[in-house]
């Protein structure tokens, strides 16, 4: 026998076919649509035909988050506490709060699985199939949506929600959460007023995009920033700014844009800052070219340490062909690159900064010195008394680093 739920949402999709209405654009009409059904469902149960719904508004929102969102897992996008969400089977899914994975009492479907990646897909122009098994996507809120479909899995569907949070929107935040100090926060506010070019680093999940996003809050605001991602993440308060995103091929195969060819594309669009959400192959060598042009920018890329970042920095152009020598490669980045952040998330769930450092220019040996400027004391970020090397930039825009940079500051 059908359930109650069912015979609702049937009632409600038939009259959505026959008004020829659009409930995913109106959340107020799907609401008075469902409302309408539940009291007739009610009034016929009343009647005794139908069996009586212990809870009738807890059945409407049920209805609503099925109809105009993504059914049993709208609860968890609603939730604000809720970071990520992932499905590694029907049976499987996850949510991680706080930076802890939770397991849920969840139980879809494989068919539901497919009906709700497609929903999730349907906005994006993006698809998955058995010639396409991976996608990355972005949702109308901003959240991130990676899928991949077997063969390439062994069994399920795996889906993995990264969700859009704008709860952190600045650096004042991070100190607040207990991310930065707020000596730490103020010498990065100054790297970004003058002018340097940033390279945030860390593991998966360890905070890097966010600290982009605020570290770019605090950028002038007559600035014009330009923005490229393998898909949306960033997301900026700035008055004059562009944000573009990569393109997966057709079904013929064609039309695919690349991160290289955005970051190409974005010098010709006047950028005072460029923006690479993050860099993980060939395409390094082409931000690189665009900072060694005098350019200010900002990067991220997964690193176990912010030295290991510059060095690592100094492998990926290798990738974009034979014709790229490390004699070249590795003094680019000492030269380009002015301060590398460092970010850890602990098992525990807690995101901070772990270790801030500026390359000083120079190569010894094909190794890129670099000076510590902040690294962990006893558990807290504190400045080391070292200075950056390349100290022009601040001068420039009028900045003293003694006021920041010494022991002790708060």
């Amino acid at each position: 026998m059908r359930s109650a739920l069912t015979l609702i949402t049937d009632q409600v999709r038939e009259r959505v076919r026959r008004d020829g209405v659009d409930l995913g654009a109106d959340r107020e009409l799907a609401n008075r649509y469902v409302r309408d059904e539940v009291q007739r469902y009610a009034e016929r149960a009343l009647g005794g035909t139908l069996p009586m719904l212990a809870d009738e508004a807890h059945v409407a929102r049920q209805i609503v988050a099925t109809i105009t969102g993504f059914g049993v897992l709208q609860a968890y996008f609603d939730d604000p506490e809720i970071e990520e969400i992932w499905i590694n089977g029907p049976d499987r899914v996850f949510v991680a709060r706080g930076g802890v994975p939770e397991l849920t009492d969840i139980r879809l479907t494989a068919t539901e699985v497919r009906d709700l990646v497609e929903r999730m897909l349907q906005s994006s122009g993006r698809r998955v199939d058995l010639s396409s098994p991976f996608v990355d996507a972005s949702l109308p809120d901003g959240s991130r949506l990676h899928v991949v479909i077997p063969d390439v899995t062994q069994k399920h569907w795996a889906v993995n929600i990264r969700k859009f949070s704008k709860r952190i929107r600045d650096l004042h935040r991070l100190v607040a959460l207990g991310s930065l100090t707020r000596q730490s926060a103020e010498f990065l506010r100054m790297c970004v007023l003058a002018g340097q070019n940033v390279l945030v680093s860390g593991a998966t999940q360890s905070g890097k995009t966010t600290l982009l996003n605020a570290l770019l809050s605090a950028s002038r605001p007559a600035e014009r920033i330009v923005t490229v991602e393998e898909t949306f993440e960033l997301d900026l308060d700035a008055r004059d700014t562009v944000a573009m995103q990569c393109r997966q091929p057709s079904l013929e195969g064609s039309g695919e844009i690349s991160l290289r060819r955005l970051i190409k594309e974005a010098l010709r669009m006047r950028p005072d800052r460029l923006v690479v959400g993050e860099v993980r192959e060939a395409e390094s060598l082409d931000l690189l070219i665009a900072l060694n042009s005098g350019l200010p920018g900002m990067s991220s890329i997964h690193a176990n340490g912010a030295r290991d970042a510059l060095s690592k920095l100094a492998v990926l152009p290798l990738l974009a062909g034979r014709n790229i020598d490390a004699s070249f490669v590795v003094p680019t980045v000492a030269n380009v690159i002015d301060v590398v952040v460092h970010c850890r998330l602990e098992t525990s769930g807690r995101r901070w900064v772990t270790e801030i450092v500026a390359p000083s220019g120079i190569v010894t040996g094909m190794v890129i010195e670099a000076s510590t400027i902040f690294a962990l004391e006893h558990g807290v970020l504190e400045a080391t008394g070292s200075y950056p090397t390349k100290s022009a930039g601040f001068r420039a825009a009028g900045f003293d680093l003694s006021s920041v940079l010494s022991r002790g500051g708060s």
